[in-house]
C-alpha cells in the first residue's frame, strides 16, 4: 500500500515535467501569441476576459507587451457609463494607435457590461493580431440583422431614474433607522447637458446610556438642476439652481443660482484621455436659518463667485486627476473658502506602483453656524457642522508584483487564492 502510494505521488509530481518536452500545436499557437498588458482594479471583468479572448499573452510588465491597454470609465447624463479603450502599439506595432469606447445602459447588468467590454476588446485588437502567426484562425461574424434606417427616440434622449432605499439596525442599547430616496432625470447630447435631481434623506439614532435615552436626528432635502450648452470643441456656458435644506447645516432654506463659462484646453473629445478645464461662475446664494447664527442673522443673501480648475491625463505611467476651487462673496472677500483635490497612481518600475490621494479645505464661509454651537452628543454623532478653519483628508498605498510575465489562465477551483468564494 505504502509503495502504491509513493508511485501515485511520484507520477502527480513528474508528469508535468515529461509533459513539457511534448510540443503540441496548443504550445505552438500560445508561444506565438501576441503580449498585451492591460490594467484592471476588477478582478472578476479581467479573468472573464482573459477566458474570453485567449489568443494574446497577457503579461505583467508593460515594457514585455507589443499592445498596452489604458481602460477610462466615466459616468454619462443618463446614469450610465462610457467605457473607452486606449490601444497603444509598441516594438514591432511602434506608432500603432486606437481609441474604442462603448456606453453601458443605466440598467445594464454587470454580465452585460462585461461582455460588452470583451466584444469592444476583440474589435480593437484584431488589426494587431493580423500581423501575427495566430490571424489565419480567426473568422469576423456579424450576428444582427441591420436595418437601413434609424427609428426615432421618443424619449428625444431624456432618462428618469427613480429610487428609495432604507436600512436599519440595532442591539439591545441602540438602534438606527434610515430612509433615502431620490429622482432624476436627464439628457445629454452633442449640444445639451441636462441633469435634474431631487432627493430626500432622513435618519434617527437612539443610544441607551446609563438608563438615559439620546436620540439624534438629520433631515435634508435638495433639489439641483445643471443645464449646460455646448458652444465649441473647448467652450461651454451653463449654469446650476439649487434648493435645499438640512438639519446639519442649519438651514430650514438655500436657494443658489450659478451661471458660468468653462473653457477645456484640450479638445472635449479628448475627455476621457485627457482634461484642463476653468469654470468661472458667479451668481447668488440666499440662506433661512434654523437657529440664529453666530452673526445674530436668521436670514441672509449674497453675490458669489468661484473658480475651478481640473486637471486629468492617463497615459501608460499611470494617472493624474487633480482639481481646485476657489469661491468667496463678494460683499466680504475674507468669507472665502480655498480647496484643493488629487489623486495619483504611478507605475514606478517592473511590478512597482504607487498610489496616492487627498484633499484639503482652508475654511472662512462658515456662514451658517448656530450661535447655541453644538451639544457633545450632535458633536460625536457629527450632526452640526462645526466651526474650523481647515479640512483634511488622505491616503496612499503601494503594491509590488513579481514572477512570471505572463498571466494567462484563470482557475476559479476553491474560490480565490486568499478567500474562499470571494
Amino acid at each position: 500500500m505504502r509503495n502504491t502510494i509513493f508511485f501515485i505521488s511520484f507520477l502527480a509530481i513528474m508528469t508535468p515535467a515529461f509533459s513539457n518536452g511534448v510540443v503540441t500545436k496548443s504550445d505552438s499557437l500560445r508561444k506565438d501569441a501576441m503580449p498585451v498588458y492591460m490594467e484592471s482594479n476588477d478582478n472578476k471583468t479581467s479573468d472573464f476576459i482573459r477566458k474570453e479572448i485567449p489568443y494574446i499573452n497577457y503579461v505583467r510588465d508593460i515594457r514585455d507587451a507589443s499592445v498596452y491597454i489604458l481602460a477610462t470609465k466615466q459616468r454619462t447624463g443618463a446614469g450610465g457609463n462610457e467605457f473607452t479603450y486606449f490601444l497603444v502599439g509598441q516594438n514591432e506595432n511602434a506608432g500603432m494607435y486606437d481609441t474604442l469606447s462603448f456606453v453601458s445602459a443605466p440598467d445594464a447588468t454587470y454580465e452585460e457590461i462585461r461582455l460588452q467590454e470583451v466584444n469592444t476588446l476583440k474589435l480593437g485588437l484584431m488589426r494587431y493580431i493580423a500581423k501575427t502567426p495566430l490571424a489565419k484562425y480567426v473568422q469576423i461574424s456579424f450576428s444582427e440583422p441591420i436595418s437601413e434606417t434609424v427609428s426615432t427616440d421618443k424619449w428625444d434622449s431624456w432618462v428618469f431614474k427613480a429610487q428609495i432605499n432604507g436600512w436599519f439596525e440595532g442591539q439591545q442599547t441602540y438602534k438606527s433607522n434610515n430612509l433615502y430616496g431620490s429622482f432624476s432625470a436627464n439628457r445629454v447630447t452633442e449640444e445639451w447637458k441636462i441633469n435634474l435631481r431631487a432627493r430626500y434623506n432622513y435618519g434617527v439614532e437612539t443610544f441607551e446610556i446609563d438608563e438615559e435615552t439620546i436620540r439624534s436626528e438629520n433631515n435634508s432635502k435638495s433639489v439641483n438642476a445643471l443645464v449646460v450648452k455646448s458652444l465649441t470643441d473647448h467652450w461651454s456656458y451653463g449654469g446650476t439652481v439649487f434648493l435645499g435644506s438640512s438639519s446639519y447645516n442649519n438651514l430650514d432654506r438655500s436657494i443658489a443660482v450659478m451661471p458660468g463659462i468653462e473653457y477645456d484646453i484640450f479638445p472635449y473629445s479628448q475627455s476621457t484621455r485627457k482634461q484642463l478645464r476653468v469654470l468661472y461662475s458667479i451668481g447668488y446664494n440666499y440662506f433661512n436659518y434654523t437657529d440664529t447664527t453666530i452673526y445674530n442673522l436668521t436670514e441672509e443673501g449674497h453675490a458669489q463667485h468661484s473658480i475651478n480648475v481640473g486637471y486629468a491625463v492617463v497615459q501608460k505611467w499611470g494617472t493624474i486627476d487633480l482639481s481646485s476651487e476657489y469661491s468667496n462673496y463678494l460683499y466680504d472677500w475674507s468669507k472665502n473658502n480655498l480647496s484643493l483635490y488629487g489623486n495619483f497612481s504611478f507605475r514606478v518600475l517592473k511590478g512597482l506602483s504607487l498610489n496616492f490621494g487627498g484633499g484639503a479645505s482652508i475654511l472662512h464661509d462658515q456662514l451658517g453656524l448656530p450661535k447655541t454651537g453644538a451639544t457633545t452628543e450632535e458633536i460625536l454623532l457629527q450632526k452640526k457642522e462645526l466651526a474650523t478653519q481647515f479640512q483634511y483628508w488622505g491616503n496612499f498605498g503601494i503594491s509590488f508584483t513579481f514572477g512570471s510575465m505572463y498571466n494567462n489562465v484563470v482557475n476559479p477551483r476553491f474560490g480565490n487564492q486568499f478567500g474562499w468564494g470571494h
